[in-house]
């Protein structure tokens, strides 16, 4: 299974950005796909995900101001991010939770795309 992230870029604070994940390869289903960040020094953090029912979760940080979404025909999903600010800035890591055909659960990682945010 391969995890594809686009978008990203330096953007100015209170600007907006929109990251792209498309998740392909030999697997029976799809479960939630979502994604983390990680900056610097710290540790992967859950930003959002959502389930093939189009459940979503968000990290408390970004509520108002993210927005997750999913095609579940494609096995895609986007993060639209407005307002964003200097503390958003991190590489972004798009997973995906999929079942194989033997219905054993397993997740992919992308290579992840750097959110820059200039104050």
């Amino acid at each position: 299974v391969q995890v594809v992230e686009s978008g990203g870029g330096l953007v100015q604070a209170g600007g907006s950005l929109r990251l792209s994940c498309a998740a392909s390869g030999s697997f029976f289903s799809v479960d939630a796909m979502g994604w983390y960040r990680q900056a610097p020094g710290k540790q992967r953090e859950l930003v959002a995900t959502v389930t093939s029912t189009g459940t979503t979760n968000y990290a408390d940080s970004v509520k108002g101001r993210f927005t997750i979404s999913r095609d579940n025909g494609k096995n895609t999903i986007n993060l639209h991010m407005d307002n964003l600010k200097p503390e958003d800035t991190a590489a972004y890591y798009c997973n995906a939770v999929y079942r194989d055909y033997r219905f054993a659960v397993s997740n992919a990682w992308g290579q992840g795309t750097q959110v820059t945010v200039s104050s």
